[in-house]
């Protein structure tokens, strides 16, 4: 008990200060202006108000709520679909797992690369195959649409933890419960929706608070390696904006206050869906 007690104050100590402090010590630069050459000066709440009026932050917020509206749910979905099917213990779905948890093991910026030469508007194999079914390959990556729909795709394979997750979830749920379903006389989907979903939903909620904040960092490389957060800034996303605005344009404390923004909106929708999450125990409770 004792050594469980040490190794817990250990871990608080170290999230402390090896997350905690450093997200405070950033929010604290977006009071001032810094460019890692002179001392910083305060400012107050410019950068905040800068904000409001600069449109390329306003571009990359509006890419990135885009990109959240719909890869979660596509990357959710996908994942329950494949958790549930892979969920039994045999060989093929022992070997099916492969393929899925390859693209989350593989380099990111390999992956990437693999990614442009697949969407690569002239010689790539998609642009084949949509130039075969006359639908344009050669723009998919030209234009706001196809970049965009591009990089919902790329993320879109990587669902291996997710995946797992599901299927660890369904395997909890006791046979006996779908052996009362079957003898009831009861459909596959009466046994989904009574049995299967019920013990999936607080799973979800809790991956899809997860998947808010891991979408933005998973398109991070894609976005500069596939899109190069094109055409027309349509893959500018807040993490690529705050990445130029620090290390491009030595704007750090510029780049600390969209930090700040980015970390208590997403404090904000992570909230929203405990609250959900709780609401719904209590009402099942």
């Amino acid at each position: 008990m004792k050594s469980g007690a040490w190794l817990a104050a250990v871990a608080l100590i170290a999230t402390g200060l090896l997350i905690w402090l450093p997200l405070l010590a950033t929010l604290g630069l977006g009071f001032f202006r810094y460019d890692a050459l002179n001392p910083p000066q305060w400012v107050g709440w410019s950068h905040l108000v800068r904000l409001l009026d600069d449109p390329m932050f306003l571009t990359a917020a509006r890419n990135s709520l885009w990109l959240v509206l719909f890869a979660v749910p596509l990357r959710l979905a996908l994942a329950v679909v494949l958790g549930l099917a892979l969920a039994g213990r045999g060989r093929v779905s022992s070997a099916a797992l492969v393929p899925v948890f390859t693209p989350v093991v593989v380099p990111e910026l390999v992956w990437a690369m693999a990614w442009l030469w697949i969407l690569n508007p002239f010689f790539g194999p998609a642009a084949w195959l949509l130039n075969s079914l006359e639908y344009g390959g050669a723009q998919w990556l030209l234009t706001v649409a196809g970049a965009r729909t591009a990089l919902v795709v790329v993320l879109a394979f990587l669902i291996g933890e997710l995946v797992l997750v599901i299927m660890a979830t369904r395997r909890q749920v006791p046979a006996q419960r779908y052996e009362l379903c079957a003898v009831e006389g009861a459909g596959p989907w009466y046994s989904f929706r009574r049995v299967t979903w019920p013990a999936l939903w607080p799973v979800l909620l809790l991956l899809m608070a997860r998947d808010v904040v891991l979408v933005l960092q998973l398109a991070f490389v894609p976005a500069l390696v596939v899109t190069k957060t094109g055409p027309q800034f349509a893959t500018l996303f807040l993490p690529h904006y705050i990445y130029q605005n620090a290390f491009e344009y030595l704007r750090f404390g510029y780049a600390a206050a969209m930090s700040g923004v980015l970390v208590l909106s997403v404090l904000g929708l992570i909230a929203a869906q405990f609250w959900l999450l709780r609401r719904w125990i209590r009402q099942a409770g």
